[in-house]
């Protein structure tokens, strides 16, 4: 665990990288709606084994910390509560913090997200000229949708079938980042339902969950290698 400042608050985080020495490309994690779990520093070790440097923000800080929150039910509700330019702050203060690391290549960041993480993948893209690339996990497009104008990143989405609250929006997100020249490929997986990637969850879906590992290490590879 590693703490760094935005805007007067105290930010918790947890970084992992590979064993190895040198310098590696870095990489931004944005948690589910649950919060900071033991999942998400998983999956940020599993980055790192990838040839990463990984920082999963708290973004639960500005509430006391994730660890605060007993059961995710109250983690989910505060995360409801967070106001999304402090969100943006954070993740900001979270590029600066990774990019003064010896060990990481400054030049180099990118974003993954899952779930809630997933939407604000996508919006920081929209937020933030740091990025070479930006990884969203079944994220609801944003509002309003010309703000991809002004994403510089490119742009992976990965997305379940039956999560159709979150799918049946896919074909206008690619609409408008095509539009705009922007940089975006996707995958919508069937039998797929929100969350296929959690292998702690009920909806974790193995198939569509190696398929989307797959694709997201090559897609960072050839954005941030």
């Amino acid at each position: 665990m590693v703490q760094f400042v935005s805007e007067g608050f105290t930010i918790k985080a947890y970084q992992a990288r590979p064993k190895s020495g040198g310098s590696f490309p870095g990489l931004i994690i944005i948690h589910e709606n649950r919060g900071m779990t033991d999942h998400i520093k998983d999956v940020a070790r599993r980055y790192a084994n990838q040839g990463y440097v990984t920082l999963a923000v708290d973004l639960l800080s500005r509430s006391g910390g994730s660890d605060q929150f007993p059961v995710a039910e109250a983690a989910t509700d505060a995360i409801g509560k967070l106001n999304a330019d402090g969100i943006t702050q954070d993740l900001d203060a979270a590029v600066r913090y990774i990019k003064t690391l010896p060990f990481v290549k400054a030049d180099r960041i990118g974003v993954i997200g899952y779930c809630w993480g997933g939407g604000n993948s996508l919006r920081f893209a929209t937020n933030s000229k740091e990025l070479r690339a930006a990884v969203v996990y079944y994220g609801p497009n944003p509002t309003n949708l010309d703000v991809v104008a002004n994403v510089t990143a490119s742009v992976l989405g990965l997305y379940g079938e039956e999560d159709t609250r979150i799918s049946v929006n896919v074909p206008k997100l690619a609409e408008a980042m095509q539009k705009y020249g922007k940089s975006f490929e996707y995958k919508i997986y069937p039998g797929a339902a929100h969350a296929f990637f959690n292998d702690t969850g009920a909806r974790y879906h193995p198939e569509s969950s190696a398929d989307a590992w797959t694709r997201t290490v090559a897609f960072l590879d050839k954005n941030l290698k």
